[in-house]
Parts: structure tokens; sequence; C-alpha cells
């Protein structure tokens, strides 16, 4: 083969190769075209291959769908689920409020200091802004912080407190828009009757805790707290932060504010509640005065208890015995003296010192009393005109 067949076999082979390559690449380009239609096609109406279907965006990946449910509005709830404690709950709820102190302390160089803060409950009871807690809530503060059911914190005033009681009173700005609570009649209540705590256990993270139970007991004492007058005893639970929230009963009416729980191993189910009637005329008189004036007879007296406490011998029937008058007090301006036992007071027999101080919380400064008392043997009676309590003794 010379030079010029050479040369026209390699020109001829050169365009079948470059023939080739170009029906080649237009195989591959008409490939990548049918499969991007695929995928648009796919992406748009959901591509099935074998048991796999590629789901449309936002649809579901089953052909089953759940049956969806009417949603009905909490008015049209059954029977059986809006309850007389659902309907409690949000006739009283909204009025339950939280409570923010802060807490301070003494340094070593005996500077006040914030150490950390101090929440409770408390409840709303007056369009005025006015709010019934615990003394121990807002002990020791002027000013607090409010947080409201809807989330709103607004400052609060404190207008009053009563130790003796466990009782305060706090103020925020007045609104019509305000939710209240309604008082009930705690002297109606029946053990064994529902009763539902609403509070902020453990802080405001759990605002609004509803817990029910029942009303366990009436008219409790307890031994380790210097108490004015008798509890309710519930089993709903009452825990640190609900102090100051409410006792409700199931027609939504408050009949206590919850104030102390039994904390000791293996005690549970036993908190307690001041009687909202026992407490009506201590909150008029914190917002009247900003403190409670009480009656006072002016004796130190011990009882029986009293006396096997301290290892001493009782040898008395009923009565409590003067321990000692006090000086310019109504009962100085009488015969009464040390050693005579105070029998009854208007003619209510008095068998401990609590009983004595709950007679005398019924009456008012000023009030006329009938005393009557036992000296060396022999009974008799006394009018005793009573005064104001002094700032100790309150």
């Amino acid at each position: 083969m010379d030079r010029e067949d050479l040369d026209r076999k390699l020109k001829e082979n050169g365009e079948a190769m470059k023939e080739t390559s170009h029906g080649s690449r237009s195989s591959r380009m008409k490939i990548a075209a049918l499969a991007l239609s695929m995928l648009i096609i796919g992406g748009a109406g959901g591509c099935y291959f074998g048991d796999f279907a590629l789901p449309k965006k936002g649809g579901a990946s089953s052909s089953y769908q759940l049956p969806q449910g009417t949603n009905k509005k909490m008015e049209d709830l059954p029977a059986v689920r809006n309850t007389a404690v659902v309907q409690a709950v949000k006739e009283v709820g909204p009025a339950i409020v939280g409570i923010t102190t802060r807490v301070y302390d003494r340094d070593m160089f005996n500077r006040r200091v914030e150490v950390g803060q101090s929440v409770g409950s408390g409840v709303l009871f007056d369009k005025k802004g006015y709010i019934v807690t615990n003394n121990h809530v807002v002990s020791g503060s002027k000013d607090v912080n409010v947080c409201l059911s809807n989330g709103k914190t607004v400052q609060g005033k404190v207008v009053g407190t009563d130790p003796s009681t466990d009782l305060a009173v706090v103020k925020i700005d007045g609104s019509d828009d305000l939710p209240v609570a309604s008082f009930g009649d705690s002297d109606a209540l029946q053990v064994g009757e529902t009763a539902i705590a609403i509070g902020n256990p453990l802080g405001l993270e759990f605002q609004g805790t509803v817990t029910v139970g029942v009303i366990s007991a009436l008219n409790r004492s307890l031994d380790d707290i210097d108490q004015r007058f008798r509890l309710i005893q519930t089993d709903a639970a009452i825990n640190p932060g609900n102090s100051g929230g409410a006792l409700v009963t199931a027609d939504g009416k408050v009949v206590g504010i919850n104030s102390a729980k039994i904390a000791k191993e293996g005690v549970e189910g036993m908190g307690f509640a001041i009687p909202i009637n026992s407490a009506k005329g201590i909150i008029q008189q914190l917002i009247s005065s900003g403190k409670v004036t009480r009656a006072y007879l002016g004796v130190y007296a011990a009882d029986k208890d009293i006396a096997q406490r301290y290892g001493y011998d009782w040898d008395h029937d009923g009565g409590v015995l003067v321990m000692k008058v006090a000086s310019r007090s109504p009962v100085s301006l009488t015969d009464i003296r040390p050693g005579d036992y105070i029998l009854a007071i208007d003619g209510q027999s008095i068998d401990t010192v609590k009983g004595m101080r709950e007679i005398l919380d019924t009456h008012k400064p000023g009030d006329r009393i009938k005393v009557t008392y036992e000296h060396n043997g022999r009974k008799a009676d006394t009018e005793v005109l009573l005064a104001s309590a002094p700032e100790s003794n309150q």
C-alpha cells in the first residue's frame, strides 16, 4: 500500500469514528432527557416504582386515612366529660394568681442582700384588684409581683398582713376585666364532698395546677402551729407554692385558703385550709386598716394540756387557770386574780386556752362580756369591758 492509499484509509476511519461518537452522544442525551422528564412527572404526581410510591409533598404516605372527628367547643362536651369539677375550674381558675416576692438575708457585714425569690398563690376576689393570700407568702415585703392567669405580670402592693391567722391582702390596679372568684359558705361544708385545690405548686412553671380530693374533716387543730381558728382538712394535694391558693367546692365557690400540709415521712394526703367564713372578717379589717384589731382580756392562762406539757399536775375539772393578770388590762379592773379558774364566757364553757381565744375572737373592742370564774372554790360572775389588744398580743 502506497502513501496515498494509507492516507485515504485513515481519513475514512476517522470519519466513521466521528459519526459513531456523535450517535452515542445523541443517545445519551435522549436517555438523560427521558430520566429528567420522569422525575418532574413523579415529583408532581407521585411516581410508582414497584411496591413503593414517592408521596406528594404534604400528602399521606398511605392510601388509608384516619377518620376525623368533629371539633366541638367546650360547651358542647358530653356530660360525662363536662363534669362539675371542670365547670368549677373554669369559673375559679382564672382568678388564681402567682405571687413572687424577693427573699433577703444579711451578709457578713450585716448588709441586706437579696438571696432569692419566694413564690406562692393568691385569689382575686374583687374587681378593685384585691387578692387574698397567706401571710408567709408576702411576709416582710411591701411590693410583690403578681402573675395573672393570662400570663401578664403586674406590680402589687401588700395592703395588710395578719401573722396570727397567716392571712394577707395584696392589691393590684383594678379593672372590670379582672376575673374574680366568689366566696362560699365554709360552715355548710360536709365531710366527703368534693374538694378542688387550685394553685401554683413548686413555682410558676406549674401555674394553675388543679388537684381534686374530698373534704376529709372539719374543725381541725394542729398542735405544731399557733392557729387562731380551726382548719379544713382535705386530701387534695397541697404542695409548696399552693399556699394562698383556693380550696373550691364542686359548685365553683371558694370555701378555704390553702395554708398548710403535714410534711412527715409516711404521711400523705393531709392538707389544710383556712375556712373562708373565718377569713372574711380578717380580710375586711386588713383592707380597711391594714391590720387586725382584736378584743383583749388581759390574762395569761394555762389549760390541762399546757400543764402536762410542762410537767405540772392538773387536778381541776374544766376551765383554764389564770397564771398572770396584765397590768391596766380589762381583767385587772375585776376581782379575778392569779390562781383563779375562768370557767365560761357569756355562758360558753371553756376548757382550753385556744377555746377561750376563739370566743374572744368573735367579739370586738368595746364589747361587754360576762366572765364566770372560780375563786377559792366559789363560782362568781363579773362583767368585763373588752379593750384593743396591744401590738405584741395581736
